[in-house]
């Protein structure tokens, strides 16, 4: 589906300042679209051809539907896709007429569109003193609405944000960054008149006031120093009743977050209501968040708290680890120290991704970062009398911490392995551990230049402790797969698979 720059690109001559305008409007039609319980089509009179050329003089001008909304608190009257569709003027006569009257006109009658009765109102989009655009308002009437106290306030507030659409003062010319977060209709709608005060309130607004702490109706209360009286931090109050004191004097004020006396978060958004360029009070949006603070206050204690323990566990980890290395020193058994000297390395391993979690904010580990600590650690091992050097080539990038932690053991076993078991004593050589990274498959290779596997050596067989827990890690934990091949010049490979997709 083309995006609404595609198609005014491609059907429209239209300026980079109209398109943004444009742009801007259909960020913010949401909100039309709900006050009038109907839907919002954005239509554009085509100025090129199918095959891009300037259409000819006398040609039945024709109009795209570039941008569609539909409405939240009404039935749509229009269920398919209208975007890229075309109508002419014989077809919605109404279209031509805005564009040339500058005005909103309105169909007298209903059209019946799909079995449904439609009514319909273009409203011409203004933008620097032309029109560039019309939104065809299109109410589904099919189900009959009771008027209410609410829905007069609606389509009132709405009818005069059309007409500011006509005038070119709605939506602003810098739009609020933060628009697709800002309150909707139905969080909690107020409407003010040109002095503050409140003429109507919606039951979601009310109902966000007495979070906030008053206790009685909103009607008739001047809104700025009620809702500044209400607020518990006095820069926050403050800005809160200037922007609806700025949008009473015709600024548009961009969303703000407030913390009542009694501990509840709403959002406020004020928007001033001057149709034909006279003032006709403000519209504030409320919406009362509280629950979703706390709750995002809950998973930040959350996170703080798992990090917490990642920490306390590396800590814990590093203490055995020293604690090993303290019974190593106090035993005269080379084949005791051997193995003792193995358990630090493997705990430190481990050690090292709790330490990676610990400042992490979402439970990943970047693998690159943890191989190139790992390195280090494990080449010291090499014995005194060989020269061997281990480097890592290419990206492993970032992994879960449930497969961070099993993958480091195994890749720390296997580089240990290559250092201890490929190159005879006063020799020199090279392990590389190479990784390639697709988007299903982690594929790692530890290769060294050394003295290649045994005749007759066998994965499945083997009795070695390491490869032992490497084999075991692999299959358990990774869900991957393992072997062990010679080079086709000289050494060892070991090839490891891991699967990137979810495991269970």
């Amino acid at each position: 589906m083309s995006t609404l720059s595609d198609l005014l690109a491609e059907h429209t001559g239209l300026s980079g300042g109209a398109v943004d305008h444009l742009q801007t409007v259909v960020a913010e039609w949401q909100l039309l679209s709900d006050l009038s319980f109907a839907d919002f089509l954005l239509w554009v009179p085509e100025t090129t051809g199918v095959d891009g050329a300037p259409l000819p003089a006398g040609a039945e001008r024709r109009y795209i539907c570039v941008a569609q909304a539909r409405p939240t608190t009404g039935p749509t009257a229009h269920p398919e896709d209208v975007v890229a569709s075309h109508t002419t003027a014989a077809e919605h006569p109404q279209l031509r007429r805005a564009i040339g009257e500058r005005r909103i006109c309105r169909e007298e009658d209903p059209r019946w569109y799909l079995g449904v009765p439609v009514r319909r109102e273009a409203i011409p989009v203004s933008f620097g003193g032309e029109i560039v655009a019309v939104l065809s308002r299109e109410t589904n009437l099919a189900v009959p609405r009771v008027p209410s106290a609410l829905e007069i306030a609606y389509l009132g507030i709405a009818g005069d944000l059309c007409q500011m659409v006509a005038d070119g003062t709605f939506p602003t010319t810098e739009p609020s960054p933060d628009v697709h977060t800002s309150p909707r209709v139905g969080d909690g709608l107020i409407r003010l008149d040109t002095a503050g005060a409140v003429v109507f309130a919606s039951p979601n607004a009310l109902s966000a006031y007495h979070r906030m702490g008053h206790a009685s109706d909103l009607v008739g209360v001047r809104l700025a120093p009620l809702t500044r009286s209400l607020i518990a931090d006095p820069f926050d109050a403050t800005e809160v009743a200037q922007r609806i004191v700025a949008a009473l004097d015709g600024q548009p004020g961009m969303r703000t977050e407030a913390e009542s006396r009694r501990g509840a978060a709403v959002l406020f958004r004020a928007l001033p209501l001057r149709p034909g360029g006279k003032a006709a009070g403000a519209l504030v949006l409320c919406r009362d968040v509280t629950e979703v603070r706390r709750r995002d206050r809950a998973l930040l204690s959350k996170d703080a708290t798992i990090r917490e323990i990642h920490h306390r566990v590396k800590n814990n980890l590093q203490t055995v680890a020293a604690l090993l290395r303290l019974q190593s020193r106090r035993t005269s058994s080379p084949e005791a120290k051997e193995a003792l000297a193995e358990s630090v390395r493997r705990v430190a391993a481990i050690a090292m991704v709790h330490e990676t979690l610990s400042t992490s904010v979402d439970e990943r580990v970047d693998l690159d970062a943890l191989v190139d600590k790992v390195i280090p650690v494990v080449g010291d091992v090499a014995v005194a009398e060989s020269h061997v050097k281990v480097r890592k080539s290419g990206q492993f990038g970032v992994v879960a911490a449930e497969t961070a932690t099993p993958l480091v053991m195994v890749l720390t076993e296997l580089i240990q392995n290559a250092v201890e078991h490929a190159f005879p004593p006063g020799s020199s050589g090279e392990v590389v551990v190479s990784a390639t990274r697709s988007a299903r498959w982690l594929d790692v290779v530890v290769a060294d230049d050394g003295r290649g596997l045994p005749p007759g050596f066998s994965l499945e067989r083997t009795n070695g402790l390491g490869l032992q827990i490497v084999r075991t890690l692999v299959e358990s934990e990774l869900r991957g797969t393992l072997s062990l091949r010679r080079r086709e010049q000289n050494g060892t490979e070991a090839v490891l698979r891991v699967p990137l997709s979810h495991r269970r």
